[in-house]
């Protein structure tokens, strides 16, 4: 949290809302997922999950704002993913974003581009996408 946001809260100094997310870091946010997501599908191989398994995934966004939270909760939603928000654990001046995905096939293709599609998603809220988890035993 930069000093303005400090002195501010989550508004700036002419009382909008802070932005969240900067398109560098998004840009940056979107290579790294890009990179890590084959790593991790490749690693669920050792577990027995295939390419034609189909695995919900558990995700995780960060904001700085309850309505933007909620914005992208209500998006998520609309997919039919289960997602609940709340004050982050490790920063009360920043909100967390979790919840399940429905089935998605377990191809590092498709997981890839949902990974992509999280990432741009959360820009659009100005939310960063902070990566998934699964449990290969569903």
């Amino acid at each position: 949290m930069g000093i303005l946001s400090f002195l501010f809260g989550a508004s700036g100094a002419n009382g909008q809302e802070a932005q969240f997310v900067a398109e560098s870091a998004f840009l940056s946010n979107l290579d790294r997922q890009t990179a890590m997501t084959p790593e991790n599908v490749q690693q669920l191989r050792q577990y027995g999950v295939t390419s034609e398994s189909e695995l919900k995934l558990e995700y995780f966004f960060y904001t700085n704002t309850e309505a933007k939270a909620r914005a992208l909760s209500a998006e998520l939603e609309a997919k039919e993913y289960s997602v609940e928000f709340g004050s982050s654990a490790a920063d009360s001046a920043q909100f967390v974003i979790t919840g399940w995905t429905t089935p998605i096939t377990m191809d590092t293709e498709s997981v890839v581009a949902w990974s992509a599609e999280m990432t741009r998603l959360g820009y659009e809220y100005d939310c960063e996408f902070d990566g998934w988890g699964t449990n290969p035993n569903q």
